[in-house]
C-alpha cells in the first residue's frame, strides 16, 4: 500500500489526455537555470555577458570533440584525411551552427516566448494555446521532447570532462606516465565533486562563469585564428557550402555517418531557447552573434588549419592548437573549468525542468530547496541529483572515453530538436495564423535537416545511444502512470459528496462550532474536500470560519500578484478560495493567503489559530481500475515516495491536519 495525497491542488487543465504544459526547463536545457539575473533585471551587457555562461556552456565544449570525432570517420583505416575531406567537414560544422543554432533559434524560436519564458515545455503550452484546446498528439511530442532532454543531462557531463581531462596526454612531458586509468579517476573525481557542491548552490561562483567562459571563448577564438594565420590560411574555403554538398556527394554513405558526429557540434542549442526567461531575447542574440558564433568558427578553421598542415593532429587537434608545454597545460586547465560550467548549467537546467514538470502534475512532488533569496531559478533537488550523478557515473565507468561516449550521444538531442520543430509549426500556423503552407515550408527545411542528423545518430543506436532513448522512455512511462493514476483518484472524487448538499445538511443539522479556521485544500472546489468529510465524522464539529482552499498551476511561467489570489464567499462563514501559480514558481501557499492583497479582498485570519487539513488517501492497486496491474503498482510506488504535501505548499507542520482513507486504482 502507499499514501497519496488525492485531495492535493492539481494543475489547473489537467485530463486524460495529459496536464497543462508549460524549463529550463527546465532546464538550460530544457529550462532556466537560475545563474543570472532575469530578463527583466540587469543592464543589458551584464545580461549578455551573464548568457556566455549558461546558455552557451554546453555548446562552448562541443570543440573538444566534434571535429575530432568527425575526422575520425574518414581516417579509420589509418590513412590521413585528404584535404577536400577535411574542409568538407569543417565547412558541414559550420552550416551546421549557421542553419540549426543562427537561423531556427536565435532567429526564429526565439521569437516564441510563453510571457518571457521558453523551453520544451513551455513551448508546448504555447502550442496548446494557439490549438485552443489540450491534445493527446501534441502531449505526447512535448512530453517525448522533455523526457529526451534528460539523456543529455547524463551525457553531457560525462563526455565533457572526459574529453578536457583527456587533454593531459597531449602534455609531452607527462604524456608516459597518463594511463587510462589515470585520466578516468580525474574525470570521476571532477564529476562527484560537481554533484556534492549542488546544495551549496552557485550564488557566489554563478557570478564568475560568464567571465570564465568568455574568456573561454576568446581563448579558442584567438588559438583558431593563431592556427588559421600560420598554419593554412585556405581553409577559410569551408564557409563555402560548396564544400560541404561536394563532400556529401562524393562520400554518399560515410558522409551520413560523419553527420552524426557533426551534430556534436551544434548540441546545447536548445540552451538559447531554454534559458530566455532569465536572460532575455536581445542578449542572448547578441552574445550569439558578437562573440559565441564567430570564436566557434575561428576554432574549428583553426582545427582544420592544423590537420591539413600536420596530418597526424588529427587524434586530438583541438589540444595541440596550443604550443607544447605551459601554454598547452594551461589550455587543459581551462577547458576542464569550462566543462564544469557546463556541466553545472545542464544539470541546473533538470531542476528547472523538474519543476515545471512537478507543478504541472505530471511527475509526484519532489523536494525542492531554494539556494538563494535573490534569485529566482536557483533550486536544488536532491532526487534528481543523485539520479544524475548515478547515471553520470554509469556512463563514465561504462565508456571511459570521450570517444566511446560521443557514440552515445546525438540522438536524445536531435529528437528533442525535432519534437521542438513540429510545436514551432503549430505556433506559427494557429498562432501567428500563418498560411498552413507557409508554416510548412517555413519548418520544413529545419524537420529534413534534424531528420537526417536523428537517422545518421542512429547509427550510434548499438554503440551506446539506447541508453538515453532508454532513460526516455522511462522517464515517459512515469509521467503516463503518473497523469493516468492522478486522473483516476480525481475522477473517484468526483464521486463524493458535492459542497452544495453538504452544505443544505448541515444548515438542518447544525454541528458544533469551535473558535479559528480551518482551511481544506481539495482539487475540486465543489466536491466536498475529504478532510472535511472525515473531520465531521470523526471529530463532529466545525470551525467557526471555513476556507476551502484550491491550488492552481496555469499555463504561464508566473502569476502576477493581482491574479494570485480570487476569494469567493461561498457561505457568511464559508469562503472559497483559489490560488493561481506559474509553472516556475514555488507555491507557497501561506505567503500567498496572508498577502496585502489577499486581506483587501476580505480574507483575514490569524495563521496561529488556524488549521490546515489535508486528505490524505491510501493507495491500494485493484484489477478493475483503468490500469494494468503494474501500472498500479508503478503509481502507488511513485506516490509512496512524494514529498509531504506540507511541505511542498510551505504549510507550517504544526499547523497541519492529515485525514486520510483507503481507495483502489
Amino acid at each position: 500500500m502507499a499514501q497519496a495525497d488525492a485531495e492535493a491542488p492539481k494543475p489547473s487543465g489537467s485530463d486524460a489526455t495529459g496536464a497543462a504544459a508549460s524549463h529550463s526547463e527546465p532546464g538550460a536545457h530544457g529550462g532556466a537555470t537560475g545563474h543570472g539575473p532575469t530578463g527583466s533585471h540587469g543592464s543589458f551587457w551584464a545580461l549578455m555577458l551573464g548568457s556566455i555562461g549558461v546558455v552557451y556552456g554546453d555548446i562552448g565544449t562541443s570543440p573538444l570533440y566534434a571535429f575530432k570525432e568527425s575526422l575520425h570517420h574518414v581516417a579509420m583505416d589509418g590513412t590521413a584525411a585528404t584535404r577536400a575531406e577535411v574542409i568538407g567537414i569543417v565547412s558541414l560544422i559550420f552550416w551546421a551552427l549557421m542553419l540549426v543554432v543562427t537561423l531556427k533559434y536565435v532567429v526564429l524560436v526565439l521569437q516564441m516566448d510563453n510571457k518571457g519564458e521558453g523551453g520544451t515545455l513551455s513551448l508546448m503550452a504555447l502550442a496548446q494555446r494557439a490549438l485552443g484546446r489540450r491534445t493527446p498528439w501534441l502531449f505526447v511530442i512535448g512530453i517525448v521532447g522533455a523526457s529526451l532532454f534528460y539523456g543529455d543531462a547524463i551525457i553531457t557531463p560525462a563526455i565533457s570532462v572526459m574529453s578536457a581531462v583527456e587533454g593531459i596526454r597531449e602534455v609531452e612531458a607527462i604524456r608516459p606516465y597518463v594511463t587510462q586509468e589515470i585520466v578516468l579517476a580525474i574525470a570521476i573525481g571532477i564529476l562527484i565533486g560537481i554533484f556534492l557542491v549542488q546544495s551549496r548552490g552557485t550564488g557566489r561562483i554563478g557570478r564568475w562563469f560568464g567571465p570564465i567562459t568568455a574568456i573561454w571563448f576568446l581563448t579558442m577564438g584567438g588559438l583558431g585564428l593563431w592556427r588559421l594565420l600560420t598554419d593554412d590560411w585556405t581553409i577559410i574555403e569551408a564557409l563555402s557550402p560548396h564544400h560541404a554538398l561536394t563532400f556529401i556527394i562524393d562520400h554518399k554513405f560515410l558522409s551520413f555517418v560523419v553527420l552524426g558526429s557533426v551534430f556534436l557540434a551544434v548540441t546545447g542549442a536548445e540552451a538559447l531557447y531554454a534559458d530566455m526567461g532569465h536572460f532575455g531575447r536581445k542578449p542572448i542574440r547578441a552574445a550569439w552573434l558578437a562573440l559565441i558564433l564567430p570564436c566557434l568558427t575561428l576554432n574549428y578553421l583553426g582545427q582544420g588549419a592544423l590537420v591539413l598542415s600536420v596530418p597526424e593532429s588529427a587524434d586530438n587537434p583541438f589540444f595541440l592548437l596550443a604550443p607544447d608545454g605551459p601554454a598547452r597545460i594551461a589550455l587543459i586547465a581551462l577547458a576542464a573549468v569550462a566543462t564544469v560550467i557546463a556541466s553545472q548549467a545542464v544539470i541546473s537546467g533538470a531542476f528547472s525542468l523538474t519543476q515545471q514538470a512537478i507543478q504541472l502534475g505530471l511527475l509526484p512532488r519532489m523536494e525542492i530547496r531554494r539556494t538563494s533569496e535573490t534569485q529566482f531559478g536557483q533550486v536544488y533537488m536532491p532526487q534528481v541529483n543523485w539520479m544524475l550523478l548515478v547515471g553520470v557515473l554509469f556512463l563514465t565507468v561504462t565508456f571511459q572515453s570521450s570517444t566511446a561516449l560521443a557514440a552515445a550521444y546525438g540522438i536524445s538531442i536531435t529528437g528533442e530538436m525535432m519534437m521542438s520543430t513540429l510545436m514551432v509549426f503549430i505556433i506559427i500556423w494557429r498562432l501567428w495564423k500563418q498560411p498552413v503552407w507557409l508554416a510548412s515550408l517555413i519548418v520544413a527545411p529545419f524537420f529534413v535537416i534534424e531528420a537526417v542528423f536523428l537517422s545518421s545518430n542512429m547509427l550510434k543506436l548499438f554503440q551506446g545511444g539506447f541508453v538515453p532513448l532508454l532513460l526516455a522512455l522511462a522517464l515517459v512511462t512515469v509521467i503516463w502512470t503518473w497523469v493516468r493514476g492522478t486522473r483516476l483518484l480525481q475522477e473517484q472524487t468526483r464521486r463524493d459528496e458535492p459542497l452544495d448538499k453538504l452544505f443544505e445538511m448541515l444548515a438542518l443539522h447544525p454541528p458544533t462550532r469551535v473558535r479559528g479556521t480551518a482551511i481544506f485544500l481539495t482539487a475540486d472546489p465543489n466536491v466536498t474536500p475529504a478532510a472535511l468529510m472525515h473531520n465531521l465524522k470523526h471529530n463532529q464539529v466545525l470551525h467557526e470560519q471555513i476556507i476551502i482552499l484550491t491550488v492552481n498551476t496555469i499555463q504561464q511561467p508566473r502569476v502576477n500578484e493581482a491574479d494570485r489570489v480570487k476569494v469567493e464567499d461561498y457561505l457568511p462563514d464559508v469562503k472559497r478560495v483559489t490560488l493561481s501559480f506559474g509553472f516556475m514558481e514555488t507555491p507557497n501557499v501561506v505567503k500567498a493567503l496572508t498577502s496585502p492583497r489577499t486581506r483587501k479582498q476580505g480574507l483575514k485570519f490569524d495563521i496561529m489559530k488556524t488549521s490546515f487539513f489535508l486528505s490524505r488517501r491510501t493507495v491500494v492497486p485493484s484489477e478493475k481500475s483503468g490500469m494494468p496491474l503494474w501500472q498500479d503498482h508503478l503509481f502507488i510506488y511513485l506516490a509512496r515516495n512524494a514529498t509531504n504535501a506540507t511541505d511542498f505548499f510551505h504549510i507550517p507542520s504544526g499547523r497541519a491536519v492529515e485525514l486520510g482513507n483507503q481507495v483502489m486504482v
